[in-house]
C-alpha cells in the first residue's frame, strides 16, 4: 500500500503538494480569513520502516519564520509520547526525517491538545464537589466557552489560556494547574481559602478545532480585542470580559507559547496609564520567586517593555491591569526546547508545561496574602 498523509481531524493542518514514495512536499494552511500560519498537525499512514522525508515548503512566509531556527518537530507513534524528530530548516523549507516502526505516525508543531481532551478535562475537574462549571456562551462555530470556578476567598484570580489556539502548551499548563487546585496539596488549600479562581482552559475552541495558529473562526486575533470585544467578531473575549466586570480581577495570568524565544518568561503591563509601584513590585516579585523555584523559568530573556503610556490596551494583560488595577501577566512557554534546561529527547513538553502550572500556583500561594 502507498504511504498517505491526512490532517482531516480535530486540530489537523497540512496540505500535500507532491508525493514521491516516502518523500512529500507539504504546505501549512493559513488560518481562515487570515494570513497567520505556523501550526501543523498530520498523520502519516502505511509508513512502517519507510525513511520519510517531509518537506514543509512554505515556512519562510509563516507568521514567525525565526521560530524555525533550532526547532524540532514533534513526532508520536502512539498519540501520547511526543518526542523531537530529526528536523532541519533552510531557505524557507522545514525538513523532517523519520523512520516509523509502526504503520501510523503523527507529526505536530507541538504536542496537540484536542477538543476531546478539553472536554474530558472539564468533566474530570467539574466532577469535584467544590468546583462549579458553567458555559458562558457559544462560539461562532457553536462550541461552548467553558468556565470553571473554585474556592471562596475574597481575592479574584483569573487564569485563561489558548487565546492563540496553536499554543497547545497553554492547555497542558492548565491541566497541571487544575489538577493541583482540586488536590489535597497545602498549596491548593491556601489558595482556595484566600481567593476565588475563575479558569478558562481554552479561550479559542473554534481555532483549536480548525487547526489555526492564532485566530478564531473568522480570522480574529483574540488577544487584540480586549479594549472593544464584539459578539460578531470576538464573542469569546466579550463574554469572558463581561464576567470579569462582575467579579473584578486582582490577579490574572494569560497562558501562551512563543515560537521564537527558547525560554520560559512572563510579560507584564509596563506602560499602562494607571501603572502603580505596588502593581509593578508584585509582578516583579512573582517573576523573581518563580525563577528561584525552577530552572525552567528565567527573567533575562523576553519581550521589550513598553514606555510610559505606550501599553497596547487591546491585549488582555494590559487591559486587565488598567481596567481593574490587577497584577496581570502573560506567561510564555517555548515551542523549541528550553535553552536553560534542554531535553534533547522531548524538548519543551506537556509534562514540563503541567509542572509549570503547578510551580506558578505555588509561587502565587507564597504571595497571596499580599495581593
Amino acid at each position: 500500500m502507498s504511504i498517505s498523509i491526512t490532517s482531516d481531524f480535530d486540530g489537523g493542518n497540512i496540505e500535500v503538494l507532491k508525493a514521491n514514495g516516502a518523500k512529500f512536499d507539504l504546505a501549512i494552511r493559513s488560518d481562515k480569513d487570515s494570513d497567520f500560519y505556523q501550526w501543523f498537525y498530520f498523520r502519516v499512514a502505511d509508513a512502517a520502516g519507510a525513511e520519510l522525508e517531509l518537506r514543509i515548503t512554505n515556512c519562510g512566509g509563516s507568521a514567525y519564520p525565526l521560530g524555525w531556527n533550532d526547532y524540532s518537530a514533534r513526532v508520536s507513534e502512539d498519540g501520547k509520547d511526543w518526542t523531537c524528530a530529526d528536523t532541519a530548516y533552510a531557505d524557507g523549507v522545514l525538513t523532517i526525517r523519520h523512520t516509523p516502526t509502526e504503520g501510523c505516525v503523527w507529526f505536530a508543531y507541538f504536542a496537540p491538545y484536542s477538543n476531546e481532551q478539553h472536554h474530558s478535562l472539564i468533566a474530570r475537574i467539574a466532577a469535584h464537589d467544590h468546583v462549579e462549571h458553567r458555559v458562558l456562551a457559544q462560539t461562532l462555530d457553536g462550541r461552548p466557552i467553558d468556565l470553571l470556578t473554585l474556592g471562596g476567598g475574597n481575592l479574584q484570580v483569573w487564569l485563561y489560556a489558548r487565546q492563540h489556539p496553536g499554543e497547545t502548551m497553554a492547555e497542558w499548563w492548565m491541566e497541571g494547574a487544575l489538577d493541583l487546585l482540586v488536590s489535597d496539596d497545602p498549596v491548593a488549600q491556601k489558595l482556595l481559602a484566600a481567593a476565588t479562581f475563575y479558569v478558562v482552559p481554552n479561550m479559542n475552541p473554534d481555532g483549536s478545532a480548525r487547526g489555526h495558529l492564532r485566530t478564531n473562526s473568522v480570522g480574529v486575533n483574540l488577544n487584540r480585542e480586549w479594549h472593544a470585544p464584539s459578539l460578531d467578531r470576538s464573542p469569546e473575549v466579550w463574554h469572558v470580559r463581561a464576567i470579569m466586570d462582575e467579579t473584578g480581577v486582582d490577579f490574572a495570568m494569560d497562558v501562551h507559547g512563543d515560537e521564537a524565544i527558547p525560554h520560559v518568561f512572563v510579560a507584564g503591563f509596563d506602560g499602562i496609564p494607571s501603572w502603580t509601584q505596588r502593581q509593578g513590585d508584585l509582578y516583579t516579585r512573582f517573576a523573581n520567586e518563580l525563577a528561584a523555584r525552577t530552572v525552567d523559568f528565567q527573567t533575562q530573556h523576553g519581550y521589550p517593555t513598553a514606555g510610559a503610556g505606550k501599553a497596547n490596551l487591546s491585549m488582555s494583560t494590559n487591559q486587565l491591569a488598567e481596567r481593574f488595577g490587577a497584577v496581570s501577566m502573560t506567561l510564555e512557554m517555548p515551542f523549541k526546547d528550553n535553552d536553560d534546561a534542554p531535553d534533547p529527547r522531548h524538548g519543551w513538553s506537556p509534562e514540563r508545561s503541567r509542572q509549570m502550572g503547578r510551580d506558578c500556583l505555588a509561587v502565587l500561594a507564597g504571595m497571596i496574602d499580599d495581593l
